[in-house]
């Protein structure tokens, strides 16, 4: 089985895949710190509670946006599951060209998100992950990946609002029925839905302005359901598409070998 990790700025979600299909997903908030005996303290309760073993666990992979995370995520799978695992990086076999001026600064997610959703549905395509930022990812025709947009996420948004401007609160999003709010709750979370609805809208036009042929969209993250309610532009969610992602990427690449000595020196990449 494959212990897949995505580690991204707000949750840790692990999953593992047993070959056909999914067994169990779990998340965790990202906390850089946490040690790797930690992790294996929640995880293996949860691996008992789905009827899994570690041992059954022969392969590992993480992506991750977290720099300070990777070393205790990488000490779980050597002291705990007794794998190396691979990490998603630029320099690995994707399968297709990557079109930016400094590969190795685009993320490992927008990476294994582009993986996936040519695999699954072809291209051209964009791909929207709504997380802790709002990223747009552009996929060639033949599967490279051209470049995107970051913007700030929804919930980003959110709490800067309420923490510069002292008199109004914090809210939780929802899609408002009007965009006319008829007071302060509601025009907030008119802005930030009906904004983020005109944000996803004209960045998708733009893009395919620029690119010269129309796109599919295809949208992932939490919040992908409730915007795609207010926008024709999303023609598909896949929350699974950056799990998928790092699966074939595991695939595509050999399995680092794990030695007493990489072990037992840790991580010093």
């Amino acid at each position: 089985m494959l212990l897949v990790v995505d580690a991204g700025n707000t949750n840790v979600v692990f999953a593992v895949h047993d070959g056909l299909g999914w067994r169990g997903t779990w998340r965790i908030a990202t906390e850089a710190q946490r040690t790797s005996d930690e992790y294996a303290v929640w995880l293996l309760a949860l691996f008992a509670h789905a009827g899994l073993k570690p041992a059954e666990v022969d392969g590992a992979a993480i992506g991750t946006v977290v720099p300070a995370a990777l070393y205790h995520l990488r000490r779980l799978c050597r002291d705990w599951f007794s794998v190396e695992p691979l990490i998603a990086r630029a320099h690995l076999d994707w399968g297709f060209e990557i079109r930016v001026d400094q590969p190795e600064e685009v993320g490992a997610d927008r990476l294994v998100n582009a993986l996936a959703a040519h695999q699954r549905y072809g291209g051209p395509l964009v791909v929207i992950d709504f997380g802790t930022a709002t990223t747009f990812d552009v996929v060639e025709r033949g599967g490279a990946y051209r470049g995107g947009v970051i913007a700030p996420g929804i919930n980003l948004s959110l709490e800067a609002l309420h923490q510069a401007a002292a008199r109004l609160p914090r809210i939780g999003i929802g899609r408002p029925q009007s965009v006319i709010g008829h007071g302060t709750v509601s025009a907030m979370q008119s802005g930030m839905y009906w904004g983020y609805i005109g944000l996803i809208e004209g960045l998708v036009a733009r893009i395919q302005g620029e690119v010269g042929e129309a796109l599919k969209v295809v949208a992932t993250g939490g919040l992908a359901p409730l915007f795609a309610e207010g926008t024709p532009v999303i023609e598909r969610i896949d929350p699974d598409l950056t799990l998928e992602g790092l699966r074939l990427l595991a695939q595509r690449n050999p399995a680092p070998t794990l030695s007493r000595e990489r072990a037992r020196l840790g991580d010093i990449e």
